[in-house]
């Protein structure tokens, strides 16, 4: 079995650790723009060797790994190579764009559209853990348009690694991830902004930040490299979105300043139900 990693990150290495522990005679190949990422990836064992493009026509699976608007470019590119038999599949957090700029492709048969809801702050191949997939959600996007005995060699291969399989249109995705990731991400960035700019003045609130602090802004260490693309393709559901949060905080604020206290209760007694669905998710 030979796969090949396009980007050698987070989700891309941790696939690779998962899949050279599943099947100790595959061979995992790593591209990536980034000498130091290739070096660090076989320092660590994340990747066995470096790839070529020009072999990918003899992969199994290829992992594309990338920013989201690299991949609008790359992924063509590697279907125009791959072999016939070779199954692709792309696992960003943006897939209307992604489906699209493969629509009319030759080889669209040979690409599953993938969102593995498995992400954290960190980057790059030390970032890679294994395991990192068991019990979370993989959305598959188009399922239909992937040729069905390739569609299932991908479904093993994410089942094998512990991910539930959930299909979504890839419009209705980049509508419902806008609100559970990207606005998070979004939230973390600007609550650390806010706070580094009182810092010039307020050291203390730093001596005083406890462990709600640093895990509401532990999204905020999230590269920009790869978050800026993200919000740029998913910009109109990211608007959206916002516009309903900043009238959620205004409505706070107005609350504060009337001392509706009551209020405040009932507003954060009914926001507590979200432990249920948390608690659901995990189950």
């Amino acid at each position: 079995m030979k796969i090949y990693i396009i980007g050698i990150g987070l989700i891309g290495g941790s696939m690779g650790l998962d899949i050279k522990e599943l099947y100790p005679e595959a061979t995992v190949y790593g591209i990536d723009t980034n000498e130091n990422h290739i070096q660090e990836a076989l320092d660590i064992g994340v990747i066995d060797s470096e790839g070529k493009f020009e072999n990918l026509s003899n992969a199994n699976f290829v992992i594309v790994s990338v920013p989201v608007d690299v991949a609008l470019t790359v992924l063509p590119k590697v279907l125009d190579v791959i072999g016939e038999n070779t199954i692709v599949f792309e696992v960003g957090s943006t897939k209307a764009p992604i489906c699209e700029a493969v629509a009319n492709h030759s080889k669209r048969r040979n690409f599953i559209a993938t969102h593995p809801i498995a992400g954290t702050e960190f980057s790059g191949p030390s970032a890679a853990i294994k395991g990192l997939f068991q019990g979370k959600t993989n959305i598959i996007c188009e399922v239909e348009r992937t040729a069905f005995k390739l569609q299932e060699k991908a479904l093993d291969l994410f089942k094998a690694i512990g991910m539930r399989i959930r299909y979504m249109e890839p419009k209705s995705h980049d509508k419902h991830i806008a609100y559970v990731s990207h606005l998070s991400h979004i939230s973390a960035f600007m609550l650390g902004k806010t706070v580094i700019n009182k810092e010039k003045h307020e050291q203390d609130i730093f001596d005083m930040a406890g462990s709600g602090f640093e895990s509401t802004v532990r999204l905020a260490k999230s590269s920009p490299a790869m978050w800026t693309p993200i919000f740029k393709q998913n910009r109109k559901q990211v608007v959206k979105t916002l516009e309903e949060y900043i009238s959620n905080l205004t409505q706070f604020k107005e609350l504060l300043i009337n001392e509706d206290y009551d209020a405040i209760y009932e507003e954060m007694e009914s926001v507590n139900r979200i432990k249920e669905i948390l608690n659901g998710m995990v189950k």
